[in-house]
């Protein structure tokens, strides 16, 4: 009777679906883009989906302790009133959209080379990054099922 409880146990698991995949590319640090990535990998995330997000340029804005993102160019000065409007509705800031990312499991990687022409340092980003070479994200997102580049 063991052996069949443990066939039975084996076919399921094999015989389960692989999740789906999703990568994202991020390089653009203002409030408007770096929503998008978050708000589309939580969501995913919470379908069931394997989530990577990769940080480069002036996306890695995002990823660095402390940052706020706002609204590109005039529009700054506006960041406040828009995040006020999305509370209202029940949409997180980034700030809170990052936190659920990591609660949820998503995957959030800062591209190595920005980090060095940018200046950053791993101290500088917030917990749970991991630094990764441009090869190496597009070796996972090669196996993803939805790619998308958000500049």
């Amino acid at each position: 009777m063991a052996e069949e409880e443990t066939q039975e146990e084996t076919t399921e698991v094999r015989g389960a679906p692989k999740p789906k995949k999703f990568a994202m590319v991020l390089a653009d640090g203002h409030f408007d883009k770096a929503m998008m990535p978050f708000i589309m990998g939580n969501v995913g995330s919470a379908m069931g989906m394997e989530v990577y997000i990769f940080f480069t340029f002036f996306g890695l804005k995002v990823l660095k302790k402390g940052n706020r993102p706002k609204l590109p160019g005039f529009m700054a000065f506006f960041t406040g009133m828009i995040e006020k409007k999305m509370k209202g509705m029940g949409i997180e800031s980034v700030q809170g959209q990052l936190e659920e990312a990591v609660a949820l499991g998503v995957h959030l990687y800062a591209c190595n080379t920005s980090m060095k022409v940018m200046g950053m340092k791993k101290e500088d980003l917030i917990d749970g990054v991991e630094i990764v070479g441009a090869a190496k994200f597009i070796d996972i997102a090669a196996d993803c099922d939805i790619q998308l580049f958000i500049s």
